[in-house]
């Protein structure tokens, strides 16, 4: 027997992503989200209230950086995600966090995170629902202690975690389970 919870925003797992800005005095502005992802090979969507500081920082500059947090900078990334910078100005400077400007888009890169996507702006589209910002993805730039011996980001020393609607919790993720497009292969054969 299942339980009914009527409408609710609940589905598991829930990224927790990094959107980094600039204020218009060019001070660090970052904010914690979870509603939003890849919608296309190079686009990223980002559903926010309209309100947010970071939401006038996207209008103003066009431009923005996504970034995956580790788990080695938990209470700075909730905080970024409880504060708000309409009221708090020196939101980013209380973390101890670092940044340095983006080369490639008028936004900060935060240097402790390990995965930064370099975004423009596509689009945005005040909806019934909120605000949605397209972003176009111009560069990705990952620390090299998240590659592995090919290269190539490695999905587990991210340190990523993952936000719970349902408890208001973060899960940490790392441990492989299977290799998509070939776990499921040998029920092709039946």
């Amino acid at each position: 027997m299942k339980k009914e919870f009527g409408v609710k925003p609940y589905l598991f797992p829930m990224p927790t992503y990094m959107i980094g800005t600039y204020n218009e005095d060019d001070t660090v502005d970052v904010m914690m989200m979870a509603w939003g992802g890849i919608c296309a090979e190079d686009m990223v969507a980002l559903n926010l209230e309209a309100d947010h500081k970071t939401v006038a920082n996207i209008r103003a500059r066009g431009a923005f950086t996504l970034a995956v947090p580790g788990t080695d900078t938990l209470e700075a990334s909730d905080f970024l995600g409880i504060a708000t910078a309409n009221k708090m100005a020196d939101k980013f400077e209380r973390t101890g966090l670092h940044a340095v400007k983006s080369s490639r888009v008028d936004a900060p890169v935060i240097e402790e995170y390990p995965l930064t996507l370099e975004c423009t702006v596509e689009k945005m589209e005040d909806e019934p629902y909120g605000l949605r910002v397209l972003g176009r993805i111009v560069n990705v730039l990952a620390d090299e202690n998240v590659l592995d011996d090919k290269g190539k980001i490695d999905a587990g020393k991210l340190q990523a975690f993952l936000f719970d609607q349902m408890q208001n919790g973060y899960y940490a993720v790392g441990e492989a389970i299977g290799q998509a497009w070939h776990s499921g292969a040998g029920l092709m054969k039946k």
